[in-house]
């Protein structure tokens, strides 16, 4: 893929994660990391949340909810067009070094702001620049 490319595909993710109604983000998210990553991503205590969000259930989370599955979704939606799935999810739970050691669910679940989503994102793009 050329650099051209691959900055259409991060345009494509960003607006995939802009668009998708919420219960397909978090149905794609659980089916790819599955339902406990997704919980510990957003910040919930409980997997039924993220059932919940996926059927349907529930289609209006909080907003700092949606922030994290909007976020893991774009980098998920992202990182799938280069990999499998079992790195995605690997790449989630492991120690990342551009962003500080800590792994980038860790980071996502716990950021107490924006610029911590978007280190994430941007880890996430370098992990495809560097193939």
């Amino acid at each position: 893929m050329t650099i051209v490319d691959t900055q259409e595909l991060v345009e494509a993710a960003n607006r995939q994660s802009i668009r998708t109604p919420i219960a397909d983000v978090a149905y794609y998210l659980q089916d790819v990391l599955g339902r406990q990553l997704v919980a510990y991503i957003t910040g919930v205590e409980t997997t039924k949340t993220v059932s919940r969000w996926a059927s349907g259930e529930v289609d209006k989370p909080r907003l700092e909810h949606e922030k994290r599955l909007r976020i893991a979704y774009e980098i998920t939606f992202l990182l799938t067009a280069f990999d499998t799935p079992r790195v995605v999810k690997a790449w989630f739970i492991g120690l990342n070094p551009q962003l500080g050691d800590r792994a980038p669910a860790e980071l996502i679940g716990k950021a107490s702001d924006d610029t911590e989503l978007k280190e994430a994102v941007a880890a996430a793009r370098a992990f495809i620049a560097g193939g």
